[in-house]
């Protein structure tokens, strides 16, 4: 089942359910991802998963700022929320990799590239975050490549 379908189930559930903070959650989801796909494809596009799966980490740091700067002036109810809000996008995210699993992909990736140094990490980057198809975010593969080309 595709990702948007999932949510557009689980809006339904949310709805029978009364749970109103949930629902919320899944109709900005849903929104953003319908954005993401107009401005993509068109007023009738529809994103695959792997470019969900963005929209869906894209929401996560964006609570995540949002966490830092409640925190920071004192608003620790509002940065709860946000907590509570990324637990709930978290869950439509495939299974996370390893940071073994993450350097025997980078390594694997290193190697098909034929890369040495740093001025062809964008090489590496690319294939690598295709082969981590959403399962890993781009600062960790990012970093991961960093310390394999020196």
């Amino acid at each position: 089942m595709k990702i948007a379908d999932q949510i557009n189930e689980d809006i339904k559930t949310a709805m029978k359910a009364k749970d109103s903070s949930r629902l919320n959650v899944l109709r900005m989801l849903k929104s953003a991802i319908k954005y993401a796909a107009i401005e993509k494809f068109g007023a009738d596009g529809s994103l695959d998963d792997p470019d969900a799966i963005s929209v869906v980490r894209k929401q996560i740091k964006q609570r995540m700022d949002s966490i830092a700067s409640f925190e920071k002036a004192g608003r620790q109810e509002l940065a709860d929320t946000e907590k509570s809000e990324i637990t709930v996008l978290e869950s439509y995210l495939p299974t996370g990799l390893t940071a073994a699993e993450i350097e025997e992909l980078v390594k694997s990736c290193i190697a098909e590239t034929g890369a040495t140094s740093k001025a062809q990490m964008g090489a590496v980057m690319k294939l690598v975050t295709e082969k981590a198809n959403g399962r890993a975010d781009g600062r960790s593969l990012s970093a991961e490549v960093q310390k394999h080309l020196q």
